[in-house]
């Protein structure tokens, strides 16, 4: 099983202090150290449901960080 995260959206008006972007992805378990740590603070405990076989009400969540505002998707990928 693997998760992925992905940047689907950005609502804010400045680019992210990261350099993340539109169209990144990423693999929980390759690269959670590329992933700014803000979003990474704020999309742990939810990959953590996943990662045990919990659900979710919605896989699509915000950043915190109000100038750039990134929408990640995470999901759980069954092998």
């Amino acid at each position: 099983m693997k998760i992925k995260i992905s940047v689907v959206d950005q609502l804010g008006k400045r680019p992210c202090h990261r350099g993340l972007k539109v169209g990144d992805t990423f693999d929980y378990e390759e690269d959670r150290g590329k992933i700014c740590p803000q979003a990474f603070h704020m999309l742990y405990p939810k990959i953590d449901v996943l990662r045990y076989g919990g659900t979710l009400p919605t896989n699509v969540f915000c950043c915190p960080d109000v100038d750039s505002i990134l929408v990640f998707k995470i999901e759980r990928i069954d092998e």
